[in-house]
């Protein structure tokens, strides 16, 4: 089982959405992490046979996607950004009719719809409509419906997004039970969500993958370029303008204890420390430039991402 991304873009007018984009997927759980803008969604989109390509090819088994057409598209689940229902459904309405959309039959539906909402924590609320769910609520009945049909490619596309932190891991944990034998794409800009799941991770900025590999390949990145330091409080507002702080708390002695990243030691007692996959997230995602470049917190023009495993500085 193999999905492969063969050189792929996608170009709207003249913007570059995704560019020249490659890599290879087998079973396991990927976390595709980038800001908003870096072109997940569109990528997803292709993968999900939904959005053409402008260049290049998603390969499901070697084969061209567009050719296999709904064979294809019934190994996929999809959980697109902008998850649609029906307010007036109920919870075991909405999966049935889906159920039925993909074509499983009505006994072997129903079966599968309750066993599913058991699953995803909603049997209980199974005959309530779903306008009165919560956001939690709605996002595991999409993963429900998402998983109907036990595809071999699970698609999701920022599903924690305005969740709470409870709810969140509530998430992660259902992803997690769903990805044995199944080849899971998780699209998100926040950094738990693929933290603790995640067998890979993708870096994903300017349509392009900038980094790849495990959780503890990605923070190689950050070495040599996260500090500490313990300051007065006017010294971590200047430190604060001039670099990425990524975070910041204020001791019982009145003193700034300041974490931030930056290319050189930004003060002379900032310490360097053992970078998080946030700290390469803020590096990586620092305030870019019109043309792409990207900048650091004073304005100087980044270097390109070292090669894995290298230092920085």
């Amino acid at each position: 089982m193999e999905l492969t991304l063969d050189r792929l873009s996608k170009q709207f007018g003249s913007h570059i959405a995704v560019d020249r984009l490659s890599a290879t997927f087998q079973p396991g759980v990927y976390g595709l992490l980038g800001a908003n803008g870096a072109g997940k969604t569109t990528l997803m989109r292709m993968i999900c046979d939904v959005l053409r390509p402008t260049a290049g090819s998603v390969l499901w088994n070697g084969r061209p996607i567009e050719r296999l057409g709904a064979d294809y598209r019934g190994q996929l689940g999809y959980l697109p950004q902008d998850f649609g229902y029906y307010p007036d459904f109920t919870a075991l309405d909405f999966v049935g009719y889906l159920a039925a959309l993909k074509g499983i039959d009505g006994r072997r539906a129903r079966r599968r719809c309750l066993e599913l909402l058991d699953l995803v924590g909603l049997r209980d609320v199974a005959k309530q409509k779903v306008r009165t769910f919560s956001g939690g609520m709605k996002q595991r009945l999409g993963i429900a419906q998402a998983v109907l049909n036990e595809p071999s490619v699970l698609v999701l596309d920022e599903p924690t997004a305005g969740l709470d932190p409870k709810e969140r891991v509530r998430f992660r944990n259902l992803i997690a039970s769903f990805a044995q034998d199944k080849i899971v794409i998780l699209s998100t800009h926040i950094v738990p969500d693929i933290e603790y799941i995640a067998d890979q991770v993708l870096v994903m900025r300017a349509g392009s993958i900038v980094c790849s590999g495990t959780v503890e390949d990605i923070v190689q990145y950050g070495r040599g370029v996260v500090w500490e330091c313990e300051v007065a409080p006017r010294e971590a507002d200047e430190l604060a303008a001039r670099f990425t702080v990524g975070n910041l708390h204020y001791g019982a002695d009145g003193l700034a204890v300041v974490r931030l990243v930056a290319e050189a030691r930004p003060h002379p007692r900032a310490m360097p420390v053992e970078p998080t996959l946030e700290d390469v997230y803020l590096y990586l995602f620092q305030e870019s430039s019109g043309d792409g470049t990207l900048l650091s917190g004073d304005g100087v023009p980044l270097s390109a991402a070292p090669e894995k495993g290298g230092r920085r500085g």
